[in-house]
């Protein structure tokens, strides 16, 4: 990590903004978008994301910021010593573009710490050549020798012994951030990352499915710990392409060429309604009451919405009444109890029958639900207990219909 970068970043968590930071260093906006993503490499954590096109810092950022503050103000002492004025602006652009790494500060540090190159050298596993020429161009970056060689070895001269200080500061600090950075590492490797569509609640089929995996897991006492997320099919399928999450539970196939993945479980997809409507059809619900259903980012929503499109084109289903919403519990409570009409998968809706009616579309549309995994074998591991999980709970009394009896026929 270069200590320009360094720098960038750090206004970048400060100011919240990738091209304010640009402007005032004079920088690409691609160049301090770098900046800030090796920074997140290096610690292995996520500080910002866009929303909207807007930069957002994450509430992790805080604690980077702070641990970079005394790099930032060794930074611009720095610049005082070589001959820059750390307050004026321009020379803010030019502490952004410090190529001196981090481990030629450690470097630096062992020579001076040694008292000799070819020693320093020796105890880095490095060539001397290669040692000397990276002091050299460390001087001449700085502009001042900062070492005497002589016959017994290399001391430090008076600007030598300033930079010393500095690169202390700077490893120490860089050191605290990175050890941190390395426990969440370990952290994350060891654990198994399952992110699932939003289940409508703890009774669904999803929610029981994941709380049987955890049950299962830790009585075999596996050494990968469990960790839990839900989000939209979309996020699940990028952050199983980043890597982010090692197993997803989705309710649409689409997308999934490249991951290994099984079918969980086949159904079909139903009206909710308010629990004291008397509509029998689709149409006269539709007519009657506000909609309320998932985004096309979720398979569900993508499903509800290409139905509307096909059947009912000149309906409500474009207008300003239809609300999308990203959590089925809120979408269950508008059906239930505030007068909206959704669309839900029949294994999603047959544990809420108490709370809501369900109504069956016109004609038959399938739905699936699917368990992709990557290459760890943990993953494969875990995927087949929700698939044995899904098999159970959904066999169950309470979830058979005659519509799923008469598919699987």
């Amino acid at each position: 990590m270069h200590l320009g970068a360094l720098f960038i970043a750090s206004h970048v968590l400060k100011s919240g903004s990738v091209r304010e930071t640009a402007r005032r260093f004079q920088l690409s906006p691609s160049t301090v978008s770098t900046a800030i993503r090796h920074l997140e490499t290096e610690l292995a954590m996520k500080l910002t994301e866009r929303s909207s096109g807007e930069l957002a810092t994450l509430l992790a950022s805080d604690r980077v910021l702070e641990g970079l503050g005394p790099i930032t103000t060794a930074t611009g002492e720095l610049a005082q010593l070589a001959g820059h004025d750390a307050a004026a602006a321009e020379n803010e652009s030019w502490a952004s573009r410090i190529p001196i790494k981090i481990v030629t500060m450690e470097r630096f540090l062992e020579v001076a710490d040694q008292g000799s190159i070819n020693r320093a050298a020796r105890r880095l596993r490095l060539g001397q050549p290669q040692l000397s020429l990276q002091l050299a161009n460390l001087e001449k970056f700085l502009g001042h020798r900062l070492f005497e060689r002589q016959a017994q070895g290399s001391v430090l001269t008076e600007e030598g012994r300033r930079a010393y200080q500095l690169f202390i500061t700077i490893s120490q600090a860089w050191n605290d951030l990175k050890s941190s950075a390395d426990e969440r590492y370990r952290r994350t490797a060891r654990s198994l990352r399952i992110g699932s569509i939003i289940p409508t609640g703890s009774e669904s089929w999803v929610a029981r499915c994941l709380g049987s995996l955890v049950s299962e897991w830790n009585a075999r006492r596996s050494n990968n710990a469990i960790s839990l997320v839900s989000m939209t099919a979309d996020d699940l399928r990028e952050a199983l392409k980043s890597g982010r999450i090692d197993v997803a539970i989705l309710d649409s196939v689409f997308g999934l060429e490249n991951f290994r993945h099984r079918e969980l479980l086949r159904t079909d997809m139903v009206v909710i309604a308010p629990p004291d409507s008397t509509e029998t059809t689709v149409a006269d619900l539709v007519a009657g009451y506000a909609i309320c259903m998932p985004s096309p980012r979720t398979g569900l929503g993508h499903a509800a919405m290409a139905f509307s499109d096909e059947r009912a084109p000149n309906r409500r289903f474009r207008n300003r009444d239809i609300t999308a919403a990203d959590s089925l519990p809120v979408i269950v409570d508008l059906v239930a109890n505030h007068g909206y009409v959704s669309f839900l998968g029949r294994v999603s809706a047959m544990p809420i029958a108490g709370k809501v009616r369900i109504v069956d579309l016109d004609e038959y549309l399938p739905m699936s639900y699917h368990v992709a995994f990557n290459h760890r074998k943990a993953a494969a591991d875990a995927s087949a207990v929700i698939i044995e999980a899904a098999a159970r709970i959904t066999s169950e009394p309470a979830m058979q219909t005659d519509r799923v009896r008469e598919s699987a026929a």
